[in-house]
């Protein structure tokens, strides 16, 4: 597979770009737009950018884990979030804060890992085709 060299330097500069954007979406998603599932997309994105300009074997040893695992993982973070409330005698995914973090931003980060998993997951079978 021939790539262009403009893609792949122009990947080099947006990669780290887009993954930042998107831990700020995350981070910025309970109270604003955004969120566990646009900061997933937007960092799938990042690293489909970098499928298309080095091949699907090298945005598999950048993202360092199989995608499943981080399904794996989000869906254990999003359900230990609901369960600190649960321990409270207080209804499931009741939000509970303290020192200014909350349970519902422990559950957008399991949304997170699962969208981006789930992304990349579909997005790589694809392109290995």
């Amino acid at each position: 597979m021939r790539t262009s060299i403009i893609l792949q330097t122009a990947t080099r500069f947006l990669q780290p770009l887009l993954l930042l954007f998107s831990f700020f979406l995350l981070l910025v998603g309970h109270n604003e737009p955004g969120g566990g599932f646009a900061g997933g997309l937007v960092a799938a994105a990042a690293l489909i950018l970098h499928a298309l300009a080095y091949g699907v074997d090298s945005a598999r040893r950048t993202l360092g884990v199989d995608p499943r695992t981080l399904i794996g993982a989000g869906l254990l973070v999003a359900a230990s979030s609901g369960l600190g409330a649960l321990a409270a005698g207080l209804p499931l995914l009741t939000g509970l804060w303290r020192g200014g973090l909350g349970t519902p931003l422990l559950f957008d980060a399991g949304v997170y890992l699962v969208v981006i998993g789930g992304t990349l997951l579909m997005v790589f079978s694809l392109m290995e085709e």
